[in-house]
């Protein structure tokens, strides 16, 4: 099967192949995926990593050839930018603006020179809060996976892919990942916690950070108090998600 990558900012990965359906989750620069099926105007899609499935535009992407798909494949080397916004410069001169978290390893396939800082991803927990901090009153938008617009799990999925580690990409399946605690007094900075619905659904998940609180995407990323009945937000004067599960995946 063919692949792709992505060379703009952003693009949207739609449920089905329409403009008007929903957005699922999105490619940042530099994100690859395999093609499985092509139509007309649309491709459906498998994300490398998050492994979700989804439409995107046929106008918006760039097919890889088989040798650049073999040294996408080979390279383990991963750099991500780290600015809120940085730029890629085509042969041409024009520039592309690039996201945080935008993948830059492999510019030289599209043939764009990269102008601004990276970072190497490193497995490194001591990271993971002062990376989530970079995303703080990012607005919600579901699918999204941007600081202009993200999703709880979008959120998390980022934070820990800048820190060397791939999630999957709903909270429901980041909670199949890493290992569970029996208590919240066992859980450290940058542990994931999991949060259901009345029907026992996972559909919430955010990031542990010291003395009790916890980073998560509720209207934007914001900070709330954390304890064992689940997560506190002092404005509403109420608990608005329920404690499932607690994951420690680095």
């Amino acid at each position: 099967m063919p692949y792709g990558i992505c060379p703009l900012s952003l693009i949207a990965v739609r449920m089905t192949a329409d403009d008007s359906s929903q957005m699922i989750t999105q490619l940042l620069y530099g994100d690859s995926f395999r093609i499985l099926e092509s139509r007309k105007h649309w491709s459906k899609i498998r994300l490398s990593g998050e492994k979700t499935e989804g439409w995107i535009k046929n106008d918006q992407f760039k097919t890889l050839s088989e040798a650049d798909q073999k040294l996408l494949s080979a390279s383990n080397a991963k750099k991500h930018a780290v600015d809120l916004v940085s730029f890629t410069k085509t042969e041409q001169g024009v520039l592309i603006p690039i996201l945080l978290g935008s993948n830059i390893s492999h510019t030289n396939i599209m043939s764009h020179d990269f102008e601004g800082m990276a970072s190497k991803a490193e497995q490194d927990k001591n990271n993971l809060i002062s990376t989530a901090l970079l995303y703080l009153n990012a607005p919600e938008l579901k699918g999204g996976k941007s600081p202009f617009g993200i999703d709880n799990a979008g959120f998390t999925l980022m934070v820990y892919k800048l820190n060397g580690i791939q999630l999957m990409r709903t909270a429901e399946e980041q909670a199949t990942q890493g290992e569970p605690l029996s208590f919240i007094e066992e859980s450290e900075a940058g542990d994931l916690a999991f949060f259901d619905d009345r029907d026992g659904v996972i559909n919430h998940v955010g990031l542990i950070m010291p003395d009790n609180y916890i980073i998560h995407v509720d209207g934007k990323v914001r900070i709330d108090r954390l304890d064992h009945t689940g997560i506190f937000n002092r404005e509403k004067r109420n608990y608005t998600h329920q404690l499932r599960v607690i994951k420690k995946i680095l």
